[in-house]
């Protein structure tokens, strides 16, 4: 029989963990399966820890790993990945709103000779008009300056093999993005459609601000886009300026206008220094990521842990 591991990163979800922990105990009991849980405390400041601390010491199957301070949802996943032991892995959020009675018909949909199967939100409840419509354009845009297709309407939560989860383990990115590696792989894919409930309780970790720095790891991992948005705009420019300059000529040379204007030239400074610092911040982003890439520190650290490495 497979064993399932289910990876869990947490920040800051105490009052929702023993809740999830008792949702997943009776799934896999009605399921007859074997598994583990892996729960990955990323520099949480509240019970957190105490509370899978208190769990891990009266039933087996729970599994932790502490870091010692906060690296990043994304990065939480990869540790969790590494030290499972499963055949089978499911990736879930802790804060309730992916449904652990899913687990089943994921697992049931892997039999379909699928080696990944993620959960696509038919419904997001309680989540702003604003969020729903960022996170779906996000995706759309994703899929068009990519040659990874990510699925839309889609988290992390999903189910995947031992081989899928093996070649994540060999991915070193410092800016993760699970979702866009799982499709890089190429693997074989499902989904299947869940309603996607609100937080049972506390408040979400993840800010409009981390979207954004999420969105950029997403586009500047999968895509050279920006970079060759830099360059096109840099070459239309340059078109642009060369036929000024023949119309200021032919102006002065044959029509002998003389054009003055200092609002027309400030406007043009402006507008080529904004282009120019646009280019060289979308090459800073870049770089920047070249740079941290290179510098190989430990992608986490752990603090204290019970897993098996």
């Amino acid at each position: 029989m497979s064993i399932i591991s289910v990876v869990i990163p947490i920040l800051n979800e105490a009052d929702n963990i023993r809740e999830l922990y008792k949702r997943l105990a009776l799934t896999f009991s009605g399921m007859g399966a074997a598994y583990e849980i892996i729960f990955v405390d990323d520099g949480s400041t509240d019970d957190s820890l105490h509370e899978i601390k208190l769990l891990s010491s009266a039933d087996h199957h729970i599994r932790y790993l502490s870091f010692t301070r906060n690296f990043g949802h994304q990065i939480a996943i990869h540790a969790g990945i590494e030290h499972c032991t499963g055949d089978l892995m499911v990736i879930m959020d802790g804060d309730l709103q992916d449904p652990p009675e899913m687990i089943p018909s994921m697992v049931k949909k892997m039999e379909e000779h699928y080696e990944v199967v993620y959960a696509t939100r038919k419904e997001r409840k309680e989540e702003s008009l604003l969020k729903r419509f960022t996170a779906s354009l996000f995706y759309r845009i994703m899929n068009r300056i990519s040659d990874t297709e990510i699925p839309v309407d889609t988290g992390d939560f999903r189910i995947i093999t031992a081989q899928v989860a093996e070649q994540l383990k060999i991915m070193k990115d410092r800016h993760k993005f699970i979702r866009g590696e799982v499709s890089w792989t190429g693997f074989k894919q499902a989904s299947i459609e869940y309603d996607r409930e609100g937080r049972r309780s506390g408040k979400t970790n993840f800010s409009y601000r981390r979207m954004l720095s999420f969105a950029i790891d997403g586009i500047t991992g999968y895509s050279n886009a920006p970079l060759k948005f830099a360059t096109i705009c840099g070459l239309l420019i340059s078109i642009f300026s060369f036929l000024l300059i023949i119309y200021v000529l032919f102006s002065k040379l044959f029509l002998h206008e003389d054009l003055n204007g200092v609002t027309t030239i400030l406007i043009a400074v402006l507008f080529l220094g904004g282009i120019q610092l646009l280019s060289i911040g979308i090459i800073g982003e870049y770089i920047s990521r070249i740079n941290e890439q290179t510098r190989q520190r430990p992608l986490y650290i752990i603090r204290e842990s019970n897993a098996k490495s």
